[in-house]
């Protein structure tokens, strides 16, 4: 490897599969779905997601919570949970301008919207929130976690559709490895499981329409898969550079060595159909670690559960990897949390290399034959994993890859 490392040593997770990364890795690892039907959704095309059960701000002291949006809310949980893990105490900074924080969204505050846009029409001007600018931009998520821990470094907020959560960790490397934040919090947070999202996908064709079997409706790779289960959460990680972590006395948990961002320039929502944005995108984060794809065991893939993405994706592994990776989509748990997916699916590959733990597809049975790459599914395969790449694809054509080395 010749590839700048920037450490991970602190995760944190808030998604359907629970609350904080403990209860999420072992979910995943047994490979225990989380959709169901939500009688808030009754009326639309289709009334299954994937929700983070029992999520109260207040039991999970967030003041002031009631004037963030909802995917605001997740992203704050999930990066204090990170910087606990990091051994950081929030507001303690030797120099809180050399922390950054990059938290990326595809919707931002969309129930925040919906919701005041439903007043406006009803209610009238008169009756809309002042908050509803402050808690639906798309930037709002890093901009509360920033003032929360205290953070006076940079701050961004990465678009990048499905990709941001993971472009948001890329970014957070470069900005280490540029030598302008000692300290990136960086993730994505999404919460988009309202009527107008819903009913937008069902009208797409995007979202399964499994609705007599919700629980394992979303089965990527699986030869009767007919689409995605939208999902919410948020994941965040804590990046320092090695000698920064070393200074601190903390061994990382996993490091980011690879990063690599294209355009399909093909199309508003389909893949191209040979995956050229996305092999663009895997060979640059190759390139950038130093790596090639005999190097990879292990593959944590963008796999949504939609009859394309899922075999334009698997050719992109065999071509550019090989089929001797391993190769599993943890959406099966958590359905599809649009642009926080890039970066929990980044995390459990981290968690994958750190604890030599493979998890399986969830809810896949049968392989589709047009897949000719090594699908765990059924159980966890337990193993030595040193090398694993992050793969996140999203609306518009924007990719995003991560490498992820054992520390």
């Amino acid at each position: 490897m010749t590839g700048f490392a920037a450490a991970i040593t602190g995760i944190g997770l808030v998604t359907p599969a629970g609350i904080g990364t403990k209860e999420n890795w072992h979910r995943v690892t047994v490979g225990s779905p989380t959709a169901a039907h939500h009688a808030d959704l009754d009326g639309l095309p289709v009334t299954m997601a994937c929700r983070v059960p029992g999520f109260d701000p207040a039991a999970l002291g967030l003041r002031g919570a009631w004037q963030w949006d909802r995917y605001s809310q997740f992203a704050v949980a999930a990066a204090r949970e990170a910087l606990d893990h990091a051994g950081l105490r929030p507001g303690a900074w030797a120099d809180s301008a050399r922390v950054a924080v990059i938290l990326g969204s595809g919707a931002g505050g969309t129930a925040t919207l919906e919701e005041q846009h439903r007043v406006l029409i009803e209610e009238g001007p008169s009756e809309v929130s002042s908050m509803t600018l402050p808690m639906g931009l798309l930037n709002m998520a890093a901009g509360q976690v920033a003032i929360d821990i205290g953070a006076n470094g940079p701050c961004m907020a990465p678009c990048t559709a499905c990709a941001a959560g993971a472009s948001a960790i890329g970014l957070g490397r470069e900005l280490i490895r540029s030598g302008l934040a000692d300290i990136v919090v960086a993730g994505g947070a999404e919460a988009p499981v309202t009527p107008l999202y819903v009913s937008s996908f069902a009208r797409m064709r995007a979202l399964s329409r499994r609705l007599d079997d919700p629980r394992t409706a979303s089965r990527p790779f699986d030869a009767s898969r007919d689409g995605f289960v939208l999902g919410e959460g948020a994941g965040v990680v804590v990046l320092e550079s090695e000698e920064h972590a070393r200074a601190r006395g903390i061994r990382p948990l996993a490091r980011v060595i690879g990063y690599g961002a294209s355009a399909d320039a093909h199309h508003v929502t389909s893949p191209h159909p040979e995956g050229r944005g996305a092999e663009l995108a895997v060979r640059a984060a190759l390139k950038d670690a130093g790596l090639t794809g005999r190097d990879v065991e292990y593959v944590n893939a963008h796999g949504t559960s939609t009859p394309l993405n899922d075999v334009v994706e698997a050719g992109v592994i065999r071509r550019v990897v090989g089929a001797h990776a391993q190769v599993s989509s943890t959406k099966g748990v958590t359905g599809h949390p649009l642009g926080a997916a890039g970066s929990i699916e980044a995390a459990f590959a981290a968690l994958t290399v750190h604890h030599g733990v493979v998890p399986p597809t969830a809810s896949t049975t049968e392989v589709d034959p047009r897949i000719e790459v090594d699908v765990v599914h059924g159980t966890a395969r337990s193993g030595r994993v040193d090398v694993a790449l992050s793969n996140s694809f999203g609306f518009g054509g924007q990719n995003a890859a991560l490498l992820i080395a054992s520390a």
